[in-house]
């Protein structure tokens, strides 16, 4: 009789995933690195499963390695045309945990996706939480679901939201979110991929 396996962790598949489409790419780490402009260290720990990456990580890693967000978590249909359709059921969705945020990943068996739909719990707890800003290419659309945030961004004041507030922003400025409520708040989060200046009119 077989002794039972641990199933495998999500960050090690996700590291699996990454590997796999380096290795499809036929590049070295420090080629990785130069395409993706994440530390060769960085990757490394992404590849070995050791370090989960925040959403910015997770844009570079996808445009520079030239595949959909998606695939990294799933496999996924490559429907093309007009019938496209995916549904998440109340519970369900991929799981993506980082320090500052745990996502959940939503409609996540389509590929090719203009925008990323995806129910976030905020974690972080103050702005020093953060080491740097996030910022990515792309526009982000935030909803507050529960509890009450903290919106810092480059340019402008702090602001506080509270459940039915929302917030659109350019994901290029620098931005932080926190919790300020006595519970984690949780948000509906919907991010582009991609900059309107590089699609095809």
């Amino acid at each position: 009789m077989s002794e039972p396996t641990d199933p495998i962790s999500s960050e090690a598949l996700l590291g699996q995933r990454v590997r796999t489409q380096r290795n499809k790419l036929d590049w070295t780490l420090e080629q990785a690195s130069h395409a993706t402009g994440l530390a060769r260290s960085t990757l490394s720990k992404i590849e070995n499963g050791l370090m989960s990456p925040t959403y910015d990580a997770l844009i570079k890693l996808t445009t520079g390695l030239k595949i959909d967000i998606s695939e990294l978590f799933e496999p996924t249909e490559k429907i093309s045309g007009s019938g496209r359709r995916s549904i998440s059921r109340k519970g369900c969705g991929q799981s993506h945990h980082t320090p500052y945020y745990d996502h959940v990943l939503l409609c996540n068996d389509m590929s090719n996706k203009d925008m990323i739909p995806f129910k976030t719990r905020i974690l972080a707890r103050s702005f020093d939480d953060f080491e740097d800003w996030s910022r990515h290419t792309g526009e982000e659309f935030v909803y507050v679901l529960t509890g009450e945030v903290e919106l810092f961004t480059e340019y402008y004041e702090p602001v506080r939201l509270s459940p039915g507030d929302s917030w659109y922003i350019d994901s290029r400025m620098g931005h932080r979110i926190v919790s300020v409520s006595p519970e984690n708040a949780e948000v509906l989060w919907v991010s582009t991929t991609n900059p309107r200046a590089t699609k095809n009119l």
